[in-house]
């Protein structure tokens, strides 16, 4: 019987579109849209002429069963070929391309103030036109695109943030958790700190493996030291506190719209306690349905006493 979470991916799958158009009016966010469409593994290209939407859905395969998404932005610098969107639109149906229209848009007070705070022109403005004008002038030719479209974002009050999940909930097959890359990785203090990680837990203060004479050749992958770390009571206690905490801030970096996370779990040489728990972690973070890998960045510089002993 299929998981939840199967079942909800297979239902955000048969939902979202083929190709997404984002257009609306400039200073309005379709660049920070564009982002968020790349983010979620879409195709994406922009400022496209609508005339070349179809040759490069095909192109890169859209309506091959394949399972890939198209996401353009499209606005009136397209040289007048932007008057044909709604019939590209129409003829990409016609070929069984699914589309929908994100059109972004914002206040006059809003969009004025933006373009003085960038110190930016308006891109359409015309020799001595002014912004304001620019602003109005394209607000009355995007009107038919703004009738046809899908869906309306007024950006004017909309943190970032927000526009992320609106566009993530209405256009993702993944699942918030599966949108965000998680990283666990292990190291040795020994080695230095990693610059890269978002999260570090030192566990150094946990019972250690290399003091066994059995264990010390051994890895934080192999059976025998992950059981001596895992299962020992002070591990124990430490455990319960380490999934609370992730359990708490997790939820946090993906309402965020964090892309990737790194957790780093570092012991004196990277190679029995970081990478015991390392792997747990990667596990319980797995089980709550993020997308995980797991590797162990000291883990080969480990000294060799013989050929496949490490210690």
């Amino acid at each position: 019987m299929p998981s939840d979470e199967a079942i909800h991916s297979k239902e955000n799958a048969e939902r979202v579109p083929d190709i997404v158009v984002i257009t609306g009016m400039s200073g309005s966010g379709r660049t920070q849209a564009m982002h968020v469409f790349e983010d979620m593994g879409y195709f994406c290209i922009d400022n496209l002429p609508p005339r070349l939407i179809q040759q490069l859905a095909e192109l890169v395969g859209i309506n091959s069963g394949v399972g890939r998404h198209l996401a353009v932005t499209c606005d009136l610098r397209s040289q007048g070929l932007f008057d044909e969107l709604v019939d590209v639109i129409e003829a990409l149906e016609e070929h069984e391309m699914s589309v929908e229209v994100v059109y972004l848009e914002a206040s006059d007070e809003v969009l004025m103030r933006r373009y003085n705070e960038n110190r930016r022109r308006h891109p359409l403005a015309a020799p001595g036109e002014s912004t304001s004008g620019a602003i109005a002038r394209e607000r009355r030719q995007l009107a038919v695109v703004r009738d046809r479209a899908d869906m309306i974002i007024d950006t004017s009050h909309l943190a970032t943030s927000a526009l992320r999940a609106r566009l993530r909930a209405a256009f993702s097959e993944l699942t918030d958790q599966q949108l965000m890359e998680v990283h666990v990785f292990s190291f040795g203090f020994k080695h230095g700190l990693p610059a890269e990680a978002d999260i570090m837990i030192d566990v150094r203060f946990l019972p250690n493996p290399f003091y066994d004479p059995e264990m010390r050749k051994l890895t934080g992958k192999d059976e025998k030291v992950a059981s001596f770390v895992l299962d020992h009571p002070k591990t124990q206690q430490f455990w319960r506190a380490w999934c609370q905490l992730l359990d708490a801030v997790m939820p946090g970096y993906v309402a965020e719209g964090k892309p990737q996370l790194s957790i780093a779990v570092g012991c004196t040489g990277g190679q029995h306690r970081s990478v015991a728990i390392a792997e747990a972690t990667g596990r319980y973070l797995a089980g709550q349905q993020y997308h995980v890998t797991v590797s162990h960045r000291d883990l080969a510089r480990a000294n060799r006493t013989a050929e496949g002993e490490i210690h």
